[in-house]
């Protein structure tokens, strides 16, 4: 399928058929999707409703593109601008490979993920340009042998594991790779995140981020399994996502928080074979030294400035 032009979605999301889709692909074996149009999402009504940022119970706007049960198929050369949700929502699809793609919102449009990817395997993302209001990329539980390469993520919330352990009988995450990106002005960098107080135990492993230039991120090497994206979060019991065999290498550039490598890990399950290697970053602010923070991990380290590894090493959860 080839498209070409512009197409517009309605910019009330009530008009839509199914309240959580606006176009949609399901159940097709070698689609090819290229052309280069946009799908405009006209996502801006639905941004200042939308309020799943302090309202556990929402219902979430649709996305702009969902892709459901997809195999050996193509989505490339297409433009995603201004959905109301979610940009691309990859679910239960396999062995495909999104390249060439420009996904555009701005800064302040809430949960507007790049592309979101959940139970699926042998997914590739590549030479893709990706700024928008929440993770460039995020990874959700039942994901395996995903690749990331060749992608500019800013502005955004960075490239991301997770959000894991929020919802009852999750499963495993195994084989991520994210290579040769280049992160710009975003609040977070690379990144793990899980929730505490999980409802069912589950692992995170064989995550491995290299390569990636860093320019005036928040955050720029982060495991948070303190995990709370609303307003006010109650303290919980420890996370029961297990997080092992994680590797961070040749990660160079400039953070625009003094702290700049952050590793929290869970008490209940402290992280397991971490990786530290040939990290290079400044801090040119005037809010204190650069520093880094590890709570309930030991990662190896090779190649890292004492700054920067592990400064503050600590068994209790960090705020």
């Amino acid at each position: 399928m080839q498209v070409q032009g512009t197409l517009q979605a309605p910019a009330d999301a009530g008009q839509l058929t199914r309240p959580d889709t606006w176009v949609g692909f399901q159940y097709i074996d070698m689609l090819t999707l290229s052309g280069g149009g946009t799908f405009d999402g006209q996502g801006a009504l639905s941004w200042n409703q939308n309020d799943c940022h302090k309202n556990k119970n929402c219902k979430p706007p649709p996305v702009n593109l969902r892709f459901e049960f997809l195999t050996n198929s193509k989505v490339q050369d297409i433009t995603s601008l201004n959905s109301k949700f979610f940009h691309i929502h990859v679910f239960r699809c396999n062995h495909t490979t999104f390249q060439q793609l420009t996904i555009t919102a701005p800064d302040e449009s809430r949960n507007t993920d790049g592309i979101h990817i959940g139970a699926s395997t042998g997914i590739n993302i590549t030479h893709s340009k990706i700024g928008t209001g929440d993770d460039c990329i995020s990874i959700g539980d039942d994901s395996h042998e995903i690749t990331v390469t060749g992608v500019t993520c800013g502005p955004g919330h960075g490239i991301s594991i997770g959000s894991l352990g929020k919802y009852k009988e999750e499963k495993d995450v195994t084989g991520i790779i994210v290579k040769n990106c280049t992160l710009t002005n975003t609040e977070n960098g690379v990144r793990i995140k899980t929730f505490p107080d999980s409802p069912s135990p589950s692992s995170a492993s064989g995550i491995h981020y290299e390569d990636i230039i860093m320019v005036n991120v928040s955050n720029p090497i982060l495991i948070d399994q303190l995990y709370c994206p609303y307003t006010k979060c109650e303290q919980k019991p420890p996370s029961k996502v297990k997080i092992n065999n994680v590797s961070f290498k040749n990660i160079k550039g400039s953070s625009f928080t003094p702290l700049a490598v952050k590793l929290v890990c869970t008490t209940g399950k402290p992280c397991e074979n971490v990786e530290l290697t040939d990290i290079d970053l400044t801090y040119g602010g005037d809010k204190g030294p650069l520093t880094s923070v590890c709570s309930n991990v030991k990662p190896t380290i090779t190649g890292v400035t004492k700054a920067l590894g592990c400064a503050t090493s600590s068994l209790a959860p960090l705020p």
